[in-house]
């Protein structure tokens, strides 16, 4: 490991658009702020966000770096003032606001996390993001409880492997939705009590069956669009619908009378604008609650595919074509 390296490769996302506008290119390796730690990455995970950053759809935070990539893990190299924890030579995971796909990275301090025991300092860069998203979304905002039901859409994403998993752990019962027999009976064997094939069956109506007409207690949604109406009227009773994306768009027609007569919480959110002491809450409850899981060996991250940073193209195109289970990483 070179420590003192003056300039790193990164992904350069040359102007918006296809895949191939994502270049490998080199810049000056940046230095730590008060509160900030630099970290040398082995690895970074590949996000819907980034894609969207790549169109123009999702630009960066202002005064932000350009380069792509929300989540890393690596071995901190560098620490600016005021930081105790983690020290030099630590071998940690992060979310970060932009910038992992690059030798180096920039971390807020207070988010970082340790490599848990049964995961590799590589795979570790797949846990940020899903982990983040899925704990402050199902179990902060929608309050899913041992004994209730859960509904996660797309079920054989980073996002919903995840959510499959932790939902389990905590004593739900999980549904989910994927689009293909294989992703299906992936899901199942992860801990999904039930994983309906959306392009061959009405989910609504096999959700309704498998909840002998109830419904669910909580759905979380990447969908949007004509999910929104779905989604309200598979909720049972004080029912939660968690939005966090909108693949399908962000307008629907809904008839809010069931959300009325069901005293249905909608709610949702996003996780780059959130500031760090809010992130910082989530990482500290989440090496609490979850940590011990990863360490236990219980939940894991799931890894489709690893790429080289500059066949981050590839990366993308993999993720546009949906026909991943889990996880998509670059290694440096």
């Amino acid at each position: 490991m070179n420590l003192t390296a003056k300039t790193m490769n990164y992904i350069q996302i040359e102007k918006h658009g296809d895949p191939e506008v994502l270049k490998l290119d080199s810049m000056p390796v940046p230095e730590p702020g008060p509160g900030e730690v630099l970290i040398r990455v082995a690895a970074a995970g590949v996000n819907r966000p980034d894609i969207m950053q790549r169109k123009g759809l999702y630009p960066p935070p202002p005064g932000a770096t350009a380069v792509p990539g929300l989540e890393i893990s690596g071995t901190v190299v560098g620490v600016g003032k005021n930081v105790s924890e983690p020290a030099l030579g630590s071998e940690v995971c992060a979310l970060v606001v932009c910038g992992g796909y690059a030798e180096y990275c920039l971390a807020a301090a207070s988010i970082c996390l340790p490599i848990p025991g049964k995961v590799s300092l590589m795979d570790a860069a797949g846990l940020p993001e899903t982990f983040f998203t899925v704990w402050t979304n199902v179990f902060d905002r929608g309050q899913l409880k041992s004994g209730e039901s859960f509904l996660v859409h797309g079920g054989s994403s980073g996002i919903g492997t995840t959510a499959i998993q932790l939902a389990k752990a905590f004593g739900a019962s999980v549904y989910t939705t994927a689009g293909t027999p294989e992703k299906c009976e992936f899901c199942e064997n992860l801990g999904a009590d039930a994983a309906i094939n959306y392009r061959e069956m009405d989910f609504s109506a096999e959700i309704k069956s498998l909840t002998e007409g109830r419904g669910v207690d909580v759905i979380l949604d990447m969908v949007g669009g004509p999910y929104f109406p779905k989604n309200i009227r598979l909720l049972a009773d004080e029912g939660r619908l968690v939005q966090i994306a909108l693949m399908q768009g962000s307008k629907a027609e809904v008839d809010f009378r069931s959300l009325l007569l069901k005293r249905v919480t909608l709610t949702g959110s996003t996780l780059r604008p959130r500031s760090v002491e809010q992130k910082t809450e989530i990482a500290q409850s989440l090496r609490k609650n979850v940590w011990p899981l990863l360490d236990a060996g219980t939940v894991r991250p799931i890894i489709h595919q690893t790429f080289p940073l500059e066949q981050a193209a590839d990366a993308h195109r993999l993720m546009e074509s949906s026909t991943h289970i889990g996880k998509i990483l670059l290694k440096t």
